[in-house]
């Protein structure tokens, strides 16, 4: 567990306050009020106070952050309401998914608006709205505040379900000292996330808000909207389904719900599982958190898409093309940095794959949690780019239910008999396959996609992570974010063989992009 926040770091609640919204639904403090001695629902100023707090950003950052409030939703949840997390999304512990999106101005796109609206729409998400507990705690009705008793619970049971008890959603109030333009033109991928406030769970669970929602005006009334999480409630496509949901909600459509049955997921076979080569490999390593991880996004227009396309076989996907492109300049790169000489040779290369429609019953589109499938391609990386596309093309297809329902059991069986969890993304390299969700699809105002739109996953040390993801021009463009070891993103910003299909480097280290 990493530190729980400094003990001044007390919020101000704040719950919109709307004619149809019953006072019982904005008076009460919530138990993280009490706890903290926060009682008053407004929104202040900057101070000292919320800088130590712990919402302070990095020197030098155009990110001011002043307020921390609370989000409730606007109709009460049933008293006694729970919600399991799977298997899958308890080996999710140690990591978090971080999006933002950016707007342009527009009318109705302002802070106490876009407040509304999020009270509104997580009406429908209550399981964002709780606070996680253990099973045992939630059965007694303690929920887990004692701490002690918590723990001694935990001994016996072993995963995590959410209390659906209301306790809302943390929003971060912020302003940027920058146009939206200047900010897209000069951030780098490390200011970037100064757009997503989270802070980590602590030793007091059940008073730790598992979302936060960061919302930072730039200095012409444009709009960043970071939404931070916890991988335990959700993977990057729910979270972007519950954008889009949000966004339904403040044009005032009907948002689509989500679908909270974390039992689709349940293991099938109570025989034991045999070991799941991969995902045992992984738990019996231990994180790599010795070397400084740094991020970039590349930009591939549609016309730089058609021009790596061109370099490979016929009908390789964008995805298969660009994790073969990455997984060959980074194994380049990383030997260039080790000194180790060539990376031609045969290699692994972990794929994260979104599995709700790879299965004979897909899962509603909608699923509320974690649907994520680490699956090995291996490939010659001596016999080139379009060699090596082919294998991860091949491999990214060729991923049956049968081969989903062995992973998801012997997670099962593990965290059953007590097992800890493990770094899922890494440490090996790991291409993650995003460029299929609606990123774009977040409309506050009719007609208004976002201007651009960022996607990260906290945790993955190692060799580093490479996330495909949809791009604002749409069509074959793709944008790709990496987080890598610094030395490795530092080539990478550089490298000629990327940079030749005419992608730009934006969110990164500045470099010479003229340099090979």
């Amino acid at each position: 567990m990493l530190p729980h926040p400094p003990p001044n770091s007390s919020p101000k609640t704040h719950t919109p306050i709307r004619s149809r919204i019953p006072p019982s639904r904005i008076l009460p403090c919530t138990l993280f009020d009490l706890v903290r001695g926060a009682e008053r629902r407004t929104t202040t100023m900057p101070t000292a106070a919320a800088m130590a707090g712990g919402m302070a950003t990095g020197p030098g950052s155009r990110v001011t952050r002043y307020a921390k409030s609370t989000a409730a939703s606007v109709t009460p949840v049933r008293p006694g309401k729970t919600h399991a997390l799977s298997a899958l999304d308890n080996a999710m512990e140690r990591h978090a998914v971080y999006l933002v999106l950016y707007y342009r101005a527009a009318p109705g796109l302002d802070r106490e608006p876009l407040k509304e609206s999020l009270s509104d729409v997580l009406s429908q998400y209550p399981a964002m709205t709780g606070r996680l507990t253990r099973p045992a705690a939630a059965a007694a009705g303690g929920g887990g505040e004692g701490g002690e008793g918590g723990g001694a619970t935990a001994a016996v049971h072993h995963g995590w379900i959410v209390k659906c008890n209301d306790a809302g959603v943390r929003t971060v109030d912020a302003t940027a000292a920058a146009t939206l333009d200047e900010w897209l033109a000069t951030a780098s991928g490390e200011e970037e996330m100064d757009l997503a406030y989270f802070e980590p769970m602590g030793p007091d669970p059940y008073i730790w808000s598992p979302f936060y929602v960061q919302l930072t005006e730039f200095a012409d009334k444009s709009y960043a909207l970071g939404l931070s999480c916890t991988h335990l409630h959700n993977d990057p496509t729910a979270a972007v389904l519950f954008l889009n949901a949000w966004a339904a909600a403040h044009r005032r459509d009907s948002p689509y719900p989500p679908f909270l049955h974390s039992p689709a997921l349940a293991a099938k076979s109570a025989a034991p599982p045999p070991e799941h080569p991969l995902l045992a490999a992984k738990s019996r390593g231990s994180p790599d958190t010795g070397g400084e991880m740094s991020s970039a996004t590349f930009r591939f227009s549609a016309a730089a898409m058609r021009a790596l396309l061109s370099a490979v076989e016929p009908g390789t996907t964008p995805f298969a093309a660009l994790a073969a492109l990455f997984w060959l300049r980074v194994a380049a790169a990383a030997a260039d940095a080790a000194a180790g000489g060539g990376a031609a040779e045969e290699r692994e290369l972990t794929l994260a794959l979104d599995f709700r429609k790879r299965m004979q019953a897909p899962l509603p589109t909608g699923y509320y949690g974690t649907a994520v499938h680490f699956a090995t391609a291996r490939a010659d990386l001596s016999s080139g780019l379009a060699s090596v596309a082919a294998a991860v093309e091949r491999r990214a297809a060729a991923v049956p239910e049968e081969e989903l329902w062995p992973a998801i059991e012997w997670l099962h069986a593990r965290q059953a008999a007590g097992g800890e969890p493990f770094q899922m993304y890494g440490p090996e390299l790991t291409c993650m396959a995003l460029d299929h969700v609606p990123l774009y699809g977040a409309e506050f105002a009719a007609g208004a996609a976002p201007a651009r739109a960022a996607c990260r996953v906290g945790g993955a040390s190692g060799e580093g992570l490479v996330i495909v993801l949809p791009s604002a021009e749409g069509e074959s463009a793709r944008d790709v974010a990496v987080t890598l070891p610094a030395a490795v993103t530092a080539r990478i910003c550089r490298d000629g063989e990327v940079l030749r299909y005419g992608a730009d480097v934006v969110f990164g280290p500045k470099v010479d992009t003229q340099a090979s």
